[in-house]
């Protein structure tokens, strides 16, 4: 494993999410002010769950925040749907995003299952 939190690929996804979110949504043009504070804060508890384990360090806890940090991505892709919904992101935009959500959710997942199988 890792030494250190950044080097975990799936936190690296979680965090670039994060920037391709921001770019949309602290545009000055934006001005849905909760919307754009609760995706930020549920793309933002993606990559800080996974840091917040590493610190920790125990297997219990480490899956426990693992799935803190899934649902937080099946948040954010909820939230994607909204704004395509709302106009806020085209079609394209959105089944991006969704993708990388959804990559992020099958990542968490299988190091979720890889640790459970562990003894």
């Amino acid at each position: 494993m890792s030494k250190r939190f950044e080097e975990l690929q799936v936190r690296s996804l979680a965090f670039d999410l994060m920037k391709k979110l921001s770019v949309i949504f602290y545009d000055p043009w934006f001005k849905n002010w909760w919307f754009q504070d609760q995706i930020m804060r549920a793309t933002l508890s993606i990559s800080n769950n996974i840091a917040e384990w590493y610190e920790r360090e125990t297997k219990k806890e480490f899956i426990r925040f693992l799935y803190i940090a899934r649902g937080s991505s099946g948040e954010v892709r909820s939230m994607i749907h909204v704004a395509e919904s709302l106009w806020y992101i085209d079609e394209n935009q959105s089944k991006e995003l969704q993708n990388d959500c959804i990559t992020i959710s099958v990542k968490l997942h299988n190091f979720i299952q890889h640790l459970t199988d562990k003894p």
